[in-house]
């Protein structure tokens, strides 16, 4: 018989500990010959990021302490290794130099060795930092994408720019060198990907004050014996078009994704004809916002057969496409969201995530359709009785429109609260803010919900997976779109019956952070909430950011400085009087994208209102916290700052968090 006690107050076994101990971040899968290649970001290990190698049902550490495979190319890094013939290539974190090493290459006959057959060996001078690597093996190279910070703007010439300098560079295996610039002249460039006959290049780019999404261009150029490039040729995209991982087939066509139509929709360059080719014209989203690099959604399992994966009405699926007929046939799998996608002949790889278990690592049989399981991101074992399933919901919203989310209800088996008593509701704005939440499995969800905490995660306007109109709903109106949305999706539930109107909380990191803020400040919807490494001051941002995003703020609210009056009209710094509720704050104190005087201004002005504050500055942590101790820590902060503010009782003892000017 389930408990009588009031909702928060919930004892639960999905503790903090248990959420970091055995949690591991999976990220880029790489495929070479049977093995299978993936990054791991352990929170036990200080943050760092691991390349593991499975073979022969064997699991290998294959870049060892102090080694961090991590590029900070555009901050946000992606695509920090390639594997090819057993030649593993990654940028190292702490120098941001490339280096190789060997690693012995496995069979059926064999077993691999339990560690490397050699140590690491630099590439590249310090000065620069290298992501997105093509190995071109007929010229004894890589080709990548170079960001310079200063060392190499011009081959031995030493240059202070007020940005730095991205260029397509090729790097010689033969020594030591900080590259050839192969490709240059735009801001940005992604994707260089070699045809399978090493005879063609392609590539992305793009330039301010554009976002990858917003508009990017596609170009190809041959490729010479001695690896000089002939005259590019734009194939597709521009201003207002976002082209998405161009891919050669196994037989040398050029396919990518673009959203031309409003949908992110797969494509086909035919060469010889000079002709662009749309292979399933569908409303939904088989693209996905470039915030890192090497994000695919789709490969190739034979010059005839592509798999990918596209969302259809906020639902993911996974899907063979016949490159003959065009018949796209779904692949039925258990996975409410699949990323990381690699293909090869008769298998697809993926992290597969479900709404009521840890996401995986998986491996997909295309002939038999059987799943096997490589690594888990948690080793967490929950009773079904204290997980909370997703339920995806549809809300009215501002200027007649809809918006959607996913609401979890409190779900503990061994807990109920009394009848009269409706929950504590936790609003979740996602970070980007282009880019969106999904159902999978969450345990830092699953924490709040198991102790009667209700939660709401929005997909508000600007969000991905809805297509462009909906993406572009943002345009110029961050700060009002979101916000608006956080706080219809609030009170719909509160209409609903769902959630308690004066136990209202939201939380968010970065540009969450900022719609928190935002909604705290200019709204009185909520009564509570928790910024992490949020954006206070926008004028700040727009003067003092990294490049990759120094002209975002240029579509989403104006240009700076003559939209000016909009970015002070919208920063809850500038509006902070009309702030009149509890707030913590959580920073790293490396953040280099959202610097920390964003959260300490706010924290200034709420003491001298008098407001209760708290703020939690966590060393050697930047833009996202990574280690253990650090997760675990704000996870039990926010939630006894609640505990303190709504006033109920915590179940556990949680370390206590000076909370200044509480009653």
């Amino acid at each position: 018989m389930p408990r009588l006690a009031p909702y928060g107050s919930w004892k639960s076994p999905i503790t903090s500990d248990l959420i970091v101990a055995g949690s591991i971040r999976l990220g880029e899968i790489k495929l070479d010959g049977a093995d299978v290649y993936w990054s791991e970001g352990r929170p036990t290990e200080g943050g760092r990021t691991v390349l593991v190698r499975w073979a022969v049902g064997q699991e290998t550490d294959m870049v060892l302490a102090p080694f961090n495979v991590r590029t900070r190319v555009h901050e946000y890094g992606g695509g920090a290794y390639q594997v090819a013939a057993g030649q593993i290539y990654f940028s190292n974190f702490t120098d941001q130099r490339l280096y190789r090493q060997t690693a012995q290459v496995s069979s059926p006959d064999h077993s691999p060795d339990q560690f490397p057959d050699q140590s690491p060996e630099a590439l590249t001078p310090e000065g620069c930092r290298y992501a997105d690597i093509a190995v071109d093996q007929d010229r004894n190279r890589l080709i990548c994408i170079r960001e310079d910070h200063g060392a190499y703007q011009q081959p031995g010439q030493q240059l202070a720019p007020s940005e730095p300098v991205n260029t397509i560079v090729a790097v010689s295996l033969a020594d030591l060198n900080a590259g050839e610039v192969l490709v240059s002249g735009q801001d940005f460039y992604a994707a260089p990907r070699l045809s399978p006959d090493g005879k063609f290049l392609c590539w992305l780019s793009w330039n301010h004050p554009n976002m990858p999404w917003d508009g990017t261009e596609l170009w190809v150029a041959s490729v010479d014996a001695a690896g000089k490039l002939g005259e590019p040729q734009k194939i597709a995209g521009g201003l207002s078009e976002s082209i998405f991982q161009p891919e050669w087939s196994p037989n040398g066509q050029l396919y990518f994704i673009s959203d031309r139509t409003n949908w992110w929709n797969l494509y086909r360059w035919s060469a010889e004809a000079g002709q662009i080719e749309p292979l399933c014209p569908k409303a939904a989203e088989f693209g996905l916002p470039l915030w890192v690099f090497d994000m695919t959604t789709y490969g190739f399992e034979s010059a005839h057969s592509l798999i990918c994966t596209y969302v259809e009405a906020g639902v993911q699926h996974l899907a063979r496409l016949n490159t003959t007929t065009l018949e796209l046939a779904e692949i039925a799998t258990p996975f409410s969201a699949i990323s990381g996608l690699k293909v090869a002949a008769g298998r697809a790889v993926f992290i597969g995530g479900m709404p009521t278990s840890p996401s995986a690592l998986v491996r997909l049989d295309l002939q038999t359709g059987e799943i096997e399981t490589l690594r888990y991101s948690s080793r967490l074992e929950i009773d079904p009785g204290y997980i909370s399933a997703p339920a995806a919901i549809e809300f009215p919203t501002a200027d007649g429109l809809m918006a959607y989310g996913f609401y979890y209800a409190p779900q503990n088996q061994d807990y109920s609260a009394p009848e009269s008593e409706t929950p504590p509701l936790l609003v979740k704005s996602h970070g980007g803010p282009t880019a969106a939440t999904s159902a999978s499995f969450n345990p830092s969800i699953q924490y709040w919900t198991s102790r009667g905490i209700a939660i709401l995660d929005v997909n508000y306007g600007g969000s991905t997976g809805y297509g462009r109109d909906y993406r572009e709903r943002l345009k110029g109106r961050w700060g009002i779109v979101d916000v608006d949305d956080c706080v219809n999706g609030a009170k719909y539930l509160v209409a609903q019956g769902l959630a308690d109107p004066d136990r209202l909380c939201i939380d968010g990191g970065s540009a969450g952070g900022y719609t928190t803020l935002a909604a705290l400040t200019f709204r009185d919807t909520f009564k509570a909430g928790a910024s992490y490494y949020g954006v206070s001051d926008l004028e700040a941002l727009a003067r003092d950011t990294h490049k990759f995003e120094s002209r975002y703020l240029d579509g989403l609210i104006g240009k700076y400085p003559e939209a000016q009056a909009i970015y002070q009209q919208r920063s809850p710094i500038a509006a902070a009087s009309q702030l009149d509720c509890p707030l913590i704050f959580f920073q790293g104190d490396e953040d280099k994208i959202v610097p920390p005087n964003q959260a300490e201004m706010m924290v200034d002005i709420l003491r001298q209102k008098g407001l209760p504050v708290a703020y939690i500055l966590f060393e050697g942590e930047q833009h996202g916290f990574r280690k253990a101790e650090n997760i675990k820590r704000a996870l039990d902060s926010e939630l006894y700052f609640y505990a303190r503010v709504f006033g109920f009782e915590l179940a556990d003892a949680l370390p206590p968090v000076v909370i200044e000017n509480l009653p």
